[in-house]
């Protein structure tokens, strides 16, 4: 039976006319800054004004407005005239990327439903201030749904962005700005999609048709290629499951490579639910389970947009996808898995499944492709959540230039990352007296789970994001919408897009 169709993100496009002029445009949205001399209208206003005599700074006052970032005021529009039934008085703070982000969250929230949408909220923006606009507004657009009747608020269909002085000056910001948007789109999206239909060949056939579309190369491992080339790791892990495990390689490549191209490997933890196995959850910690595999949505997502941003580095991405079902062939606390190479792991318990998985496509990176940098990102740990809360990443790394640029790329995209230490004192609680690690060293479990994956790293330069703090926002905020967050995406092609992704980086060999 089909599924009911999801909503799209909002077209965007760019006008030099002032947005009361944007022809059968329902909304029209002014932007309002903040200072300490109280708020001041932005472009765009003196048109709207001089056509409604609406006495904007009334209606401010009346709503205690500040012009603070993503405040907004409403004036409906009734007399009848015209297309148009709603004015918006945006706040954008100080006009900062991050307000401007947040400004662009709020008129999509303010918006929905709309057909035609025009602001002048670019107007005040230089291109990393476009982009951070726009990536709010498609972000905070977001919706995800499985009702038969359709969204319940669908996205406003297409926003102008007006009352700028050479549009087609603005073209490039606009277009890397919806690739960024859109990755973080899509992987919100196979985040929220239920587990009774996202299993590991499902996420693979996704891969397929983000290759196809994008121009990448793909391979793709089931159970039988899995077990033929020793991927332990994901096998157990998946052993228990009905449905059988995936590692999925994804390869984009350059338009101007050269041999001395460097090249980059994004791992992703691809757990399509994950029950906790024999060791299981409790209910209530299971119930956001089906987006475990929001590391492996972020990669994908990442590759499909790298054309898009025109990446200069060659990247791979590996999505390591298994079910953590309870079965009759589940794997059992005391188990013993050798991964992908021969490290061996000791399963002390079956809930730390995420870095099985993960070990083995390190190695594999490490063995076959040799990269000069390797960036893992996983809903890893429980542990990042109580040290970090819900809006903050986790990030350990052992090279401090790759730490740096992973850090502003996600402070510049929005999604903030906080350095974590790799202590080497913990060490031996990975010791394990029958195998080479044991997977449940104990706390703290953030740094103990990122020092069990550097073992599989090679020495190369390495970075890992625990997002488990991040997967999910409890509530709708900025451009977060209740629900996954897809966060890593953004972060993460705001690095790649640099035109020296690697500058710094010490030499993997």
């Amino acid at each position: 039976m089909a599924l009911p169709s999801q909503s799209r993100a909002p077209r965007v496009t760019l006008s030099e006319d002032p947005p009361s002029a944007v022809r059968g445009a329902e909304v029209v949205a002014v932007p309002v800054l903040g200072g300490p001399d109280g708020p001041a209208l932005g472009p765009g206003a003196a048109e709207l004004l001089d056509e409604t005599e609406l006495d904007a700074f009334a209606l401010l006052e009346q709503a205690s407005a500040t012009g603070k970032a993503g405040e907004a005021v409403h004036f409906p529009v009734l007399d009848g005239t015209g297309p148009r039934d709603l004015i918006l008085l945006v706040g954008v703070g100080d006009g900062t990327p991050a307000d401007l982000r947040r400004a662009g969250a709020a008129l999509a929230r303010r918006t929905t439903g709309k057909a035609t949408v025009a602001t002048s909220l670019a107007a005040l923006a230089d291109d990393t201030g476009l982009r951070a606009l726009v990536e709010g507004l498609v972000l905070g657009s977001f919706s995800f749904h499985r009702r038969s009747t359709g969204a319940e608020r669908p996205p406003a269909e297409h926003v102008v962005l007006a009352g700028l002085g050479d549009p087609g000056s603005r073209q490039e910001a606009l277009r890397r700005a919806l690739a960024v948007a859109e990755a973080g789109w899509r992987s919100r999206t196979l985040a929220l999609v239920p587990s009774n239909e996202k299993n590991p060949p499902w996420l693979a056939e996704q891969a397929r048709a983000v290759a196809e579309a994008n121009g990448l190369a793909i391979k793709v491992w089931d159970e039988r290629a899995l077990a033929r080339d020793g991927f332990g790791g994901i096998l157990g892990v998946g052993q228990g499951s009905a449905t059988p495990p995936r590692l999925v390689r994804l390869d984009y490549t350059p338009k101007k490579v050269r041999r001395d191209t460097p090249h980059v490997v994004l791992v992703g933890k691809g757990i399509t639910f994950d029950t906790g196995g024999l060791s299981i959850k409790p209910r209530d910690a299971m119930m956001n389970m089906k987006r475990d595999m929001t590391g492996a949505g972020v990669v994908l997502s990442v590759l499909g947009a790298l054309a898009d941003v025109d990446c200069p580095v060659r990247v791979t991405g590996l999505l390591a996808c298994a079910e953590n079902a309870v079965g009759a062939n589940s794997i059992r606390p005391g188990d013993v898995l050798r991964h992908y190479g021969g490290r061996t792991s000791e399963v002390n318990n079956t809930d730390a499944e995420g870095r099985l998985v993960l070990g083995d496509a390190l190695s594999y990176a490490v063995a076959e492709i040799g990269p000069d940098a390797l960036v893992d990102v996983a809903t890893l740990t429980g542990a990042v959540k109580i040290s970090l809360g819900l809006r903050t990443g986790g990030l350990f790394a052992n090279d401090d230039a790759l730490a740096a640029l992973i850090r502003d790329a996600g402070a510049a995209a929005g999604e903030p990352l906080w350095r974590l230490p790799l202590v080497a004192d913990y060490e031996p609680r990975l010791d394990s007296t029958v195998a080479d690690a044991d997977n449940a060293p104990g706390g703290p479990g953030a740094i103990t789970a990122a020092l069990f994956l550097q073992h599989f790293t090679g020495g190369l330069p390495w970075a890992h994001l625990d997002i488990a703090s991040v997967g999910d926002s409890p509530v709708d905020a900025h451009e977060y919408t209740k629900g996954a967050t897809g966060f890593g995406a953004r972060a993460l092609l705001h690095w790649l897009e640099l035109r020296e992704p690697l500058a710094g980086v010490r030499a993997a060999r």
